[in-house]
């Protein structure tokens, strides 16, 4: 089966094929550099850096063009607000997207324009849409006319009326319908401004995609990509001017990831639940980040809450986990055994289930880059070369690299186990211990008074106990004699019986 991707204008899943055979040209909206990334954002990013690298891992040659928009009315005010120019503020911030998006492992897009440097192609296609009856002029202003192209409407799928009852618009009584969007607008003081035949001005935010996806992939484009919120009417104008202005068809496939909720609210400044990439990143390593971003299809919501990342962080621990007894085995330097005559029906079991691994991640990925279900192999190998590790015999190094092989070969694509399996265990372990916000004379002393408790058969004590331990990320098991002690990340941080104060010291000392 071949890659198939859900075509957001026909709705429903269709076989990618590109205009030219084995090149790929990909556009995706990038941000408007006023002010700092959100997890949103990072979602947008993340799902196209996936989507580009599993292209290029299918052979394409692959134009991916990301934007920046560094002229708005948003960047005009926020210079106005701490006194300074529109070209610092964007500077500021795009430096700011290059911090946060290359801690997440994003890859490097062909192309960064940027709309202030694309201000002639934008004037072109002006004056293209004025001569072909698209476009009109108000004063110093261009507006694109809806009316004059029959199909507005056929991404978002709404009708002139719909949309007009439904959309929030520019009170503007010089527009001939109220749904008609600036190409071009008049200079204002204190806003920057270049020459253009029709006076200075600055352009209006769809022209400036239209001219950049056209300027570095022609006139048609393979994939466009970008978050729900633009379908309209963002990207319903996009296709308007731009199929305006060359009577072709602008894309082909259009591609949109889900909206990111917080703690099953939609995110917003009116809510105060806007969650920076800084601030997810102070808490979480970036490859958990990527991984949780990628639990759920891209075209799913997915929702942010503290125990979702737990959950996420747990499982790629564990994934760590098992790459590092992999690599402390295969690093003893025993030769690889290519075996496979001699393996037991066990081993043979995990051999094929090895083999079929790389396959089985594909054909999710082939289905609309369903990186939920192309999660699933990695579990079920992890769990394979556990077993491996736990019952080792003289085929097992050989079964242990081609499983650890492909493991990371699929991990490149997603984006994780880019690190050093010793590196990211350290940092982990680093990291729950600055989160444990208990000291160590007070766990100790926690647990003695639960010991006593339960000596006293006062269970209710013991339970009360038990639950604010775990309310600071320390969970305990009792196993017989012998307590278990997790940290946050459910991983193992120490054990003791009864008498708890050297092995508790210990422990803690240890993950310290």
């Amino acid at each position: 089966m071949g890659l198939k991707v859900y075509n957001t204008i026909t709705q429903r899943k269709e076989e990618f094929i590109p205009l030219r055979k084995g090149r790929v040209g990909m556009y995706v909206c990038g941000v408007t550099v006023y002010d700092l990334c959100h997890i949103g954002h990072a979602r947008s990013a993340v799902v196209f850096d996936v989507i580009y690298r599993y292209l290029k891992y299918k052979g394409y040659e692959v134009t991916y063009v990301r934007n920046f928009t560094d002229v708005d009315d948003k960047i005009i005010n926020r210079a106005l607000q701490e006194g300074t120019s529109t070209d610092e503020i964007a500077e500021k911030y795009i430096q700011e997207f290059y911090t946060d998006m290359g801690a997440l492992g994003l890859q490097e897009p062909t192309f960064e324009p940027r709309a202030t440097e694309h201000i002639p192609e934008m004037i072109e296609m002006i004056k293209r849409l004025l001569e072909k009856g698209h476009a009109y002029l108000v004063g110093g202003d261009v507006y694109y006319s809806v009316e004059s192209f029959p199909e507005y409407g056929k991404l978002s799928k709404r009708s002139l009326d719909e949309m007009k009852a439904g959309a929030r618009v520019e009170v503007d009584e010089r527009k001939r319908n109220p749904l008609d969007f600036a190409l071009w607008k008049a200079a204002k003081p204190e806003e920057p401004s270049w020459e253009s035949p029709w006076g200075r001005g600055r352009p209006g935010w769809h022209i400036e995609c239209s001219a950049m996806s056209q300027k570095y992939l022609g006139e048609t484009l393979d994939i466009h990509g970008g978050g729900k919120d633009l379908i309209f009417p963002h990207h319903e104008n996009e296709i308007a001017q731009s199929e305006g202005a060359t009577e072709k068809p602008f894309v082909r496939y259009w591609l949109h990831n889900g909206f990111v909720n917080i703690d099953r609210e939609k995110m917003s400044k009116s809510l105060g639940n806007i969650l920076t990439v800084k601030e997810i990143l102070k808490d979480y390593h970036p490859e958990v980040v990527r991984l949780f971003l990628i639990s759920r299809h891209y075209r799913s919501p997915i929702d942010f809450s503290r125990q979702e990342m737990e959950v996420v962080r747990r499982n790629l621990e564990r994934f760590y986990q098992t790459l590092a007894e992999i690599n402390k085995i295969l690093d003893e330097g025993v030769e690889k055994i290519d075996a496979r005559g001699g393996l037991s029906p066990e081993e043979m079991a995990i051999y094929r289930r090895v083999e079929e691994f790389s396959h089985r991640f594909e054909e999710a990925m082939d289905d609309d880059f369903n990186t939920a279900r192309a999660l699933a192999p990695f579990f079920e190998l992890s769990r394979d070369l556990n077993r491996l590790l736990q019952n080792p015999s003289a085929h097992t190094p050989f079964l242990l690299r081609r499983g650890r092989d492909a493991f990371l070969e699929a991990g490149k694509i997603l984006g994780i186990f880019q690190e050093d399996p010793h590196v990211f265990l350290e940092g982990e372990k680093r990291r729950r211990a600055k989160d444990i916000p208990l000291t160590q004379k007070e766990i100790e002393n926690l647990i003695k008074e639960r010991d006593k408790a339960r000596q006293q058969k006062d269970w209710a004590r013991a339970d009360e106990i038990r639950e604010r331990l775990a309310s600071h990320g320390i969970v305990l098991e009792d196993t017989g004699e012998v307590k278990l002690y997790y940290g946050a990340a459910d991983t193992v941080i120490c054990l003791a019986t009864a008498h708890v104060d050297d092995l508790v010291r210990l422990c803690l000392e240890d993950s310290a």
